[in-house]
């Protein structure tokens, strides 16, 4: 019994070999198939790397750093208006022509700065059967040299000219003479003419922005005309000394005072409109508080396209010495403007 087991057992392994053997050599048709190793695209170079040094000739940029930066603005207005003899709305025939000229350069480098603006406008309109009448007449011209203390402060000193091109008049009708038109003359170049010389302290947080502190500030006023002398008109005779007797009218005055300015730059505060913000505080040390002088110029722009614009100019004047109200004036044009460079 014990043999028939053992031949079993043995017969048990023989045949799990054979079918394990069976299953590991299992044939696999390999007829039809290629592997194909691609090329390498590269290039093989064969043998050693030889290098050649080649000289390069240096560069040299003759190239300058321009610390100055300029802006010019040229306007032009044209207004007319035509009406028919048998015009029943009413209106009168009227041509109006203005212009205007703004310069600004300025100088950087380090902590030493120059910034130079001349404002130039002027305008006249002609109504039918009346005078000619100005509608802007103005000479601005301010030199500034500074000198960075900080991040925002300036040691600053400054020189500020302003006068006007044409006679002014005041207009009035002649009862006398058939209501005719009559002008009296009240202003005209350099009567009156102002030189401001300034120094103190200039904050300027941002490059459009900048409030001027000044300590020490002298202004001249100039008369060099004594015809526009006229009290019954200019009741303040722009803080001159009328004639008295003999003695002849002043025609020069120099006043020491505390300033303030404050500039915002034209600067885009929607899109294609800009604003243009100067406001001036002169403050005399031997006055009263009351003759403290106030003036806000006020100019906003709104471009059409490339070369047409419609601007608003605006003045706010306090002044005593030429009229104890405050003084007022507004223009609005559209016309051409061109600025360089562009």
């Amino acid at each position: 019994m014990k043999s028939f087991n053992i031949c079993l057992l043995l017969s048990f392994i023989s045949v799990s070999s054979l079918f394990a053997q069976e299953i590991d050599t299992i044939p696999i048709e390999t007829k039809g198939l290629e592997i194909k190793l691609k090329r390498s695209p590269l290039p093989v170079r064969v043998g050693a790397l030889t290098f050649k040094p080649i000289k390069i000739a240096p560069v040299v940029v003759d190239e300058k750093v321009n610390y100055w930066k300029t802006a010019t603005q040229i306007g032009i207005d044209v207004n007319q208006g035509a009406f028919s003899k048998n015009w029943r709305a009413g209106g009168v025939n009227s041509l109006a022509v203005g212009g205007l000229l703004n310069y600004k350069t300025a100088y950087s480098k380090e902590s030493y700065s120059f910034t130079s603006e001349v404002r130039l406008e002027y305008g006249k309109v002609k109504n039918k059967d009346q005078l000619q009448k100005k509608t802007r007449d103005r000479i601005f011209w301010d030199n500034k040299g500074g000198l960075q203390l900080s991040k925002s402060w300036y040691f600053f000193g400054s020189v500020t000219f302003e006068s006007q091109f044409d006679r002014g008049y005041f207009y009035y009708r002649d009862p006398a003479e058939n209501n005719v038109e009559k002008g009296d003359l009240i202003s005209k170049f350099m009567a009156p003419g102002y030189l401001t010389e300034s120094i103190g302290f200039e904050y300027k947080p941002v490059p459009y922005f900048s409030t001027r502190i000044g300590t020490g500030t002298a202004k001249q006023t100039f008369m060099l005309d004594t015809a526009v002398i006229n009290l019954t008109r200019n009741p303040g005779n722009f803080g001159l000394r009328p004639r008295q007797g003999t003695r002849p009218p002043q025609t020069f005055r120099n006043e020491l005072a505390f300033q303030v300015t404050s500039t915002f730059g034209e600067k885009q505060i929607f899109t294609n409109v800009f604003l243009y913000a100067r406001y001036n505080m002169f403050i005399p040390y031997d006055r009263k508080l009351e003759h403290v002088d106030h003036r806000l110029d006020l100019t906003l722009k709104s471009k059409i396209n490339k070369f047409m614009n419609v601007t608003i100019n605006g003045v706010g004047l306090f002044d005593k010495d030429s009229d104890p109200e405050v003084q007022a004036s507004q223009n609005l044009s559209l016309g051409f403007g061109f600025t360089f460079p562009r």
